[in-house]
């Protein structure tokens, strides 16, 4: 009917005109489909495997990049914090230029809030690095020294997870685009923080890939490089508990202590969380 309408306004001069006020003769054209070229372009293997066959990847196809569990702790560095009454998906991740890299995470990452806070890539892939140092036992002493503020930090090292978080008051609002979410996991977010989210949406997605989806209820004081530390997250996850204890620590010094709730959460939607992402979630139960 779109298209009808369409052609009848042209029809009319442009004066907007509906369909069904045309005096056109409407029938159904001869139809006709050419498969050529599917049967060039496309591998049809129903009924006729060819297991042998190397899969080619073009180059812009690339693959997730492995996401780990939840650490029984937690520490995130604030690599945006944004203080608009709304932050968009659009925000999040722009479209338009971004569509030509879906399939290649890393890529399309580059992009997050780059219209919002260019700094944002950059910081969340310093805390990403000093994680994949963690992890293999290179830990930088910054970290270290870090930890040391809320406990024993070379003890601490062991059991705490390194990433970023993003704060924005009310984020996700816009599109369900998948990307505003995943594209801030492949470079090490953990967490978001905020007062509330704009879609249930957003923070479905945020859970899908393993962005623990904080909300505060007092005003957030924490800026850009400030850290907060949450200890016993995955127990207290797993355990249901809706409130948990929180330090903010400051890159300037000095601490403060917070109150992060994770409410309502199904019991999947913690596993999703607790094995780092929906993929982790699925390929552990069909493994």
């Amino acid at each position: 009917m779109d298209a009808r309408s369409i052609a009848a306004t042209a029809r009319n001069g442009g004066k907007i005109t509906p369909a069904t006020e045309t005096d056109c003769d409407i029938r159904p054209l001869p139809y006709r489909f050419d498969a050529s070229p599917y049967e060039k372009r496309v591998y049809n293997g129903i009924g006729n495997p060819q297991p042998g066959t190397e899969l080619v990847m073009g180059p812009n196809i690339t693959d997730w990049p492995e996401i780990q569990p939840l650490a029984d702790n937690l520490l995130v560095e604030l690599a945006a914090v944004l203080r608009d009454e709304v932050t968009t998906t659009d925000e999040l991740i722009p479209s338009g230029e971004t569509s030509s890299y879906r399939s290649n995470p890393l890529r399309l990452a580059e992009f997050t809030l780059s219209r919002r806070e260019p700094q944002y890539v950059p910081r969340a892939k310093a805390a990403a690095m000093a994680e994949a140092d963690r992890l293999s036992g290179k830990a930088p002493a910054a970290l270290t020294s870090l930890l040391n503020r809320v406990g024993d930090g070379e003890a601490l090292l062991k059991t705490t997870q390194f990433g970023s978080a993003i704060y924005a008051n009310k984020p996700g609002d816009g599109s369900a685009r998948e990307q505003a979410a995943s594209c801030q996991r492949v470079l090490g977010g953990c967490a978001n923080f905020c007062r509330s989210f704009a879609t249930k949406r957003y923070r479905s997605n945020c859970i899908n890939w393993g962005i623990l989806p904080f909300t505060l209820e007092e005003d957030f004081t924490g800026e850009n490089g400030d850290c907060i530390f949450i200890p016993g997250v995955r127990e207290a996850l797993a355990a249901g508990k809706e409130a948990l204890p929180a330090t903010l620590l400051r890159s300037g010094g000095g601490t403060e202590s917070l109150t992060l709730h994770l409410q309502n959460l199904t019991e999947d939607e913690r596993e999703i969380l607790l094995d780092g992402c929906l993929m982790n979630y699925y390929r552990k139960r069909n493994s």
